[in-house]
């Protein structure tokens, strides 16, 4: 099987080219040393197993505290145990 590997900047230039392309043959992306590989799969093909869920917040994403809330959380118990043991 023919295999086509173009830069990044030339796929982002002629994706509608690059996405045509991969109907017959593997086309790859470069970008630094990293390879990324254009796939085709047909809808008729597609599966629910191909597709990752996402689910809509929850009570657990909802009880959750920023991350700043937990960073001055941290810091208290941090600066609680270095008092603890400053006085050893």
């Amino acid at each position: 099987m023919i295999m086509t590997v173009v830069s990044s900047k030339e796929f982002a230039t002629n994706q509608e080219k690059y996405f045509d392309l991969a109907l017959d043959e593997q086309v790859c992306i470069q970008r630094g040393d990293n390879l990324f590989y254009l796939m085709y799969k047909h809808a008729d093909e597609m599966n629910n197993n191909d597709f990752e869920e996402f689910l809509e917040p929850d009570d657990d994403f909802r009880r959750a505290i920023s991350m700043d809330e937990f960073i001055n959380r941290a810091l208290v118990m941090v600066e609680k145990v270095d008092k603890m043991y400053a006085k050893k």
